[in-house]
């Protein structure tokens, strides 16, 4: 069978300028700059220090360091795959928060015809790339930047109506992005990777594998999404004390998960010895089990628990379920997405219904109801009235009770799953077209495909070779 060329020399810019134009006409056209942003709006009587950039811009550039330093080091871990890793991570996140502004703008900052943009779209953006990002971990080292770019263009629509949707008419609490952000990104990308299922893998890769240095790159990513992780689970929360407990809840979280992922690593390594990839990524399951509850008064004990709790779901997914799940549904999770966003996320979900359900007046005080906004009583409720002494500017809610609360989240985490799982499964049949350049089997996990490499870019696995043929001479 004729084999398609995988040279990106027409194909990318084709692509890539097409896309472009697009964006420009569509930024011209429709997007203006918001209050904060806009000049016509100051006046000699506004204090610059009230501009809402001095307290959105700090959390900007701490999601800014995870994306493009965090994600794009964590995903460089293959030997042989480290460009691959970094560039194709820095193409698509600057794509996805260029094509995220526009989508997002028009669900959530558009009025009288324009998307207004100010940081704080920025920060959504970002968070519609992250789940890119995400999904790209399920597929990483077997898909072209063509197919990386399509990905994201389909996926941040999907992820955008099903954002806009769930907020809008199940009106959920999901302040960490447990929900929206981790379950969407796992169960899209798990769609994507079950389509573009490669038989020959499931037998292992011979460049499927880690390097000294590439480990501790790997690390450092880590290590950057573990430090601003706090900004990332607080970022949208009201400011105040609830962004306070955000913050203390996803340090302790993660803490915990930590010095868990240590006990655990050894523990189940057969010579009780430290493996790199449980220390790169469990490590970070608490600061996705404590999202869905992360503003809410929780206590710092129970922070600590569910660090616990989705640390051990999290290594117990990438010891066991894994390797079932490749063999048993055609599921082959690359850097174990699964267990990281989607076990944990679950774990999360769960404790924040349970927070929900456990949440009163006595232990919140008055805010309450700024918390858990559509518990606040209908228009027309005396008790409303009564509120409002308390609470100036409190406006009419739903009046929904804690059970009725509960069962809004069971709904979205069950249609976010099913709506991003289906859109997976589209995407990755799109993503099977041949004009997108996927690498052959034996060049997945490799550089040369795509790359300039240096001469010395295999070295370590030549030297690793030479070994082995000089000692099977001798």
């Amino acid at each position: 069978m004729k084999t398609r060329s995988a040279s990106l020399r027409v194909k990318l810019p084709l692509f890539v300028f097409v896309i472009e134009v697009v964006m420009v006409t569509l930024y011209a056209a429709f997007v203006t700059y918001d209050e904060q942003a806009d000049a016509r709006f100051q006046t000699n009587k506004t204090n610059p220090m009230d501009n809402a950039v001095y307290k959105d811009y700090p959390f900007f550039t701490d999601i800014q360091v995870m994306i493009f330093l965090g994600f794009g080091s964590l995903l460089a871990f293959f030997r042989l795959y480290g460009f691959g890793g970094m560039v194709f991570n820095f193409l698509t996140a600057t794509f996805a928060i260029q094509w995220a502004i526009l989508v997002q703008g028009y669900f959530q900052f558009s009025h009288d015809g324009k998307i207004h943009l100010g940081v704080i779209n920025l920060i959504n953006a970002e968070f519609a790339c992250a789940v890119v990002l995400i999904s790209f971990g399920a597929v990483l080292g077997k898909t072209s930047p063509l197919q990386l770019l399509v990905m994201a263009l389909l996926e941040v629509p999907v992820f955008a109506v099903t954002e806009w949707a769930v907020l809008k008419y199940l009106k959920i609490n999901d302040a960490g992005g447990s929900i929206l952000i981790h379950l969407f990104a796992c169960y899209f990308g798990l769609g994507v990777t079950f389509v573009l299922y490669r038989p020959c893998l499931n037998e292992g890769h011979a460049k499927e594998n880690t390097s000294y240095q590439s480990d501790i790159l790997a690390l450092m990513g880590t290590l950057f999404l573990w430090v601003f992780w706090p900004s990332f689970n607080s970022a949208l929360t009201l400011k105040g004390d609830d962004q306070h407990r955000a913050i203390l809840h996803t340090f302790i979280g993660l803490s915990a998960s930590t010095l868990t992922a240590f006990a655990l690593s050894a523990m189940l390594n057969k010579n009780g010895k430290l493996t790199m990839a449980d220390i790169q990524n469990v490590t970070l399951a608490g600061g996705v089990t404590v999202g869905a509850s992360v503003d809410m008064m929780i206590t710092p004990a129970a922070a600590y628990a569910l660090g616990m709790m989705g640390c051990t779901a999290c290594m117990l997914g990438y010891k066991y379920l894994s390797p079932f799940l490749a063999r048993r549904f055609r599921i082959q999770d690359q850097c174990g997405i699964h267990n990281l966003h989607g076990l944990t996320g679950l774990i999360s979900c769960a404790a924040g219904i349970c927070a929900i359900l456990m949440a009163n007046e006595e232990v919140y005080g008055p805010s309450f109801y700024e918390i858990f906004a559509h518990r606040v009583p209908v228009e027309g409720d005396p008790k409303l009235q009564e509120l409002q002494m308390l609470i100036p500017g409190l406006q009419p809610g739903l009046g929904r009770t804690a059970q009725e609360q509960a069962l809004f989240q069971v709904a979205a985490v069950v249609s976010t799953i099913g709506v991003s799982a289906f859109g997976g499964i589209l995407t990755g049949f799109l993503l099977k077209m041949p004009y997108l350049s996927p690498p052959s089997d034996d060049l997945c996990f490799d550089d040369q495909l795509f790359f300039e490499v240096p001469p010395d870019y295999d070295s370590p696995l030549r030297l690793k070779n030479i070994v082995t043929m000089n000692d099977s001479t001798d």
